[in-house]
C-alpha cells in the first residue's frame, strides 16, 4: 500500500505540504492579495472580553465576515462598535489557522450613511428614555438670577462670544469657561468630563460653584453634532446636581442631551436670555413693585386708623371703668380680712375643743404597765403548766420505750445468739457443726461451738399462758 502511494506520488511530482506550511501560505496569500480594504457590513455578535480586544462580525444580506480590533487600535476606532450598526470598517484581512477560517483586522470604523446614523441615534434614544433619565419629573428648576454660571464649549467658536455679549446687556454674571472640543473623536470625552468637573467644585472655595450650566454649540450635520449624542455625555447631563440649559445647534437640530437637559434653547443666545433676566426690567419691575408696595401700605394705614377711631368711640369712659374696679377691689379686700378673722377664731376654738379631748400620756403608760405585768404573771404560770405536762408525758413514754427493749426480753430468761461475724442467728439453719457462736444472756455471754446433729423438727407446742409482768406498765 505504501508503494503505491509513493509511485502515485511520484507520477504526479506534486509538493508534500504540511498543515503549517499551507495555513502560512494562505496567510501571505490573503494579506498579500488584501492588505489595506474596506468593508461594509452590519455588526453582530459583538463582544469585547477583559482582555480589551474587540470580536465581531460583519454581514449582508449573503455572507459574514469575523473581525477583530486589538487593543492597541480601539482607542482610533473612531465610535463603539453595537450590534446592529451600519459601519465601515477600514483595515486588513488575514488568516486565524487555529481554525482554518479567515478574518479582518479593523484599524478605523465609520457609521455607513445618515440612515444607520439616524437608526443608532433612535435606538439610543429609546435606551435611554427606559431608564428614565428622560423624565420630566427628574427636571430641575433653573435659579431666577444665578450668581455664577459655567458654559461648556468651544473657547474659538462665534457660540462662546454670543453668549457673553448677550449676557452683558441682559444682566452681568460671573461667567466660567470649560473649553472642550466640540466634535471630534476625543468631543464627548471632554464635554462629560467638563459637566462632571462643575459639580465636582466645592460650594464656598475658591473657584467658586456655579449655580447654573450652559451646554453650547452652534449649528452643524448630525455628524458635527454626533458628540452631544454619545451616552456619556448625556448620562453626565442627566446627573448633574447643577441644573443645566442645552443649546446645540440651531432651532431645528435635535440631540439627546436637549432631553437629558433641565431646559433646551434653540439658540446659545436664547440660552443666555434663559439664564438671565434683562437688569432694566428688573430694576423697574422691582421699582414698580416697591411703588405699589408703598401705595398699599399707606391706604393699610389709613384704613386702620379710620377704623381705630370709629372703634375708640364705641368704647366707655375708662375712668369710670377703672373706679367701679377699685371700689370692687376695696370692697373684696375688708370682706377678705374679716372673713380671715373670723376663720382664724373659729380654728382656735376647734383646737381648744380636741386638746380637751386628748389623753395624757401618763396614763396610758401607767395602764400600759399593768396590763404588761398581768399577761407576764399569766404567761409564767401557763408555762409551768406546760412543763409539767410534758414532763410527765415524757416519762410516760420512756417507760413505754423502755418495755420494747430486747434486754427486758433477755431479762424473762431469753438468750440472744449471735454468728463469728456479731449478727443474730435467728434459724437453726443459720448454723452448721463446728460453726463458732456466742450466747448473750441478761448478765454476759459466752462463747460456743456447734457440734452434733440439728435437732427434728417437732411440732410447736402450745405456750404456756404467761403471767403478766407487773414492771411493764399498761399502755391504756
Amino acid at each position: 500500500m505504501t508503494d503505491t502511494s509513493s509511485s502515485q506520488n511520484a507520477s504526479t511530482n506534486a509538493p508534500i505540504f504540511s498543515v503549517g506550511e499551507i495555513s502560512g501560505a494562505l496567510k501571505m496569500t490573503v494579506e498579500g492579495a488584501f492588505g489595506h480594504v474596506r468593508v461594509q457590513g452590519e455588526i453582530s455578535g459583538f463582544k469585547r472580553p477583559a482582555s480589551g480586544h474587540m470580536y465581531f462580525s460583519l454581514k449582508d444580506e449573503n455572507a459574514v465576515l469575523n473581525g477583530v480590533c486589538w487593543r492597541g487600535s480601539t482607542a482610533r476606532l473612531g465610535l463603539l462598535p453595537e450590534d446592529g450598526m451600519e459601519v465601515i470598517a477600514t483595515g486588513r484581512l488575514t488568516t486565524y489557522g487555529a481554525r482554518s477560517n479567515y478574518q479582518m483586522v479593523v484599524e478605523r470604523m465609520e457609521l455607513a450613511g445618515q440612515g444607520a446614523l439616524l437608526k443608532l441615534l433612535e435606538d439610543r434614544r429609546r435606551k435611554l428614555a427606559g431608564e428614565g433619565l428622560f423624565d420630566e419629573g427628574q427636571k430641575r428648576r433653573l435659579p431666577y438670577l444665578p450668581e455664577v454660571i459655567g458654559i461648556v464649549t468651544s473657547p474659538t467658536g462665534a457660540v462662546i462670544r454670543d453668549i457673553l455679549h448677550r449676557l452683558a446687556d441682559r444682566f452681568p454674571r460671573h461667567v466660567l469657561l470649560w473649553p472642550v472640543l466640540v466634535q471630534g473623536d476625543k468631543a464627548a470625552d471632554q464635554i462629560s468630563a467638563a459637566v462632571r468637573g462643575f459639580n465636582a467644585i466645592a460650594a464656598g472655595g475658591h473657584i467658586p460653584r456655579p449655580d447654573l450650566l450652559i451646554v453650547a454649540r452652534g449649528g452643524g450635520s448630525l455628524e458635527d453634532l454626533w458628540a452631544f449624542n454619545e451616552e456619556s455625555v448625556v448620562r453626565a447631563v442627566a446627573e448633574s446636581e447643577i441644573p443645566v440649559i442645552s443649546a446645540v445647534g440651531h432651532e431645528t437640530d435635535t440631540t439627546l442631551v436637549d432631553f437629558a437637559a433641565d431646559r433646551r434653547a434653540p439658540t446659545p443666545t436664547a440660552a443666555a436670555e434663559m439664564a438671565v433676566p434683562v437688569r432694566g426690567e428688573l430694576l423697574a419691575q422691582v421699582m414698580d413693585d416697591g411703588a405699589r408696595l408703598v401705595n398699599a401700605v399707606n391706604r393699610l394705614v389709613q384704613d386702620e386708623r379710620r377704623n381705630l377711631e370709629s372703634t375708640s368711640r364705641g368704647l366707655p369712659n375708662l375712668e369710670q371703668l377703672f373706679g367701679d374696679a377699685s371700689q370692687r377691689l376695696d370692697d373684696w379686700s375688708e370682706r377678705f380680712d374679716n372673713s380671715l378673722k373670723s376663720g382664724m377664731a373659729e380654728r382656735r376654738r376647734e383646737f381648744t375643743a380636741l386638746a380637751h379631748r386628748l389623753i395624757k400620756p401618763d396614763s396610758l403608760i401607767q395602764q400600759a404597765s399593768q396590763n404588761l405585768a398581768s399577761e407576764v404573771r399569766a404567761l409564767k404560770q401557763a408555762s409551768a403548766i406546760i412543763l409539767r405536762q410534758g414532763g410527765s408525758d415524757l416519762a410516760r413514754l420512756s417507760q413505754l420505750l423502755e418495755s420494747y427493749s430486747y434486754q427486758r426480753v433477755l431479762d424473762r430468761g431469753f438468750a440472744l445468739v449471735a454468728d463469728g461475724d456479731n449478727k443474730p442467728v435467728t434459724s437453726a439453719t443459720g448454723l452448721s457443726v463446728g460453726d463458732a457462736a456466742a450466747v448473750r444472756f441478761k448478765d454476759g455471754q459466752i462463747a460456743v461451738v456447734v457440734s452434733g446433729a440439728k435437732a427434728a423438727k417437732n411440732k410447736p407446742k402450745k405456750p404456756k399462758a404467761a403471767h403478766p409482768d407487773d414492771r411493764q406498765g399498761s399502755l391504756l
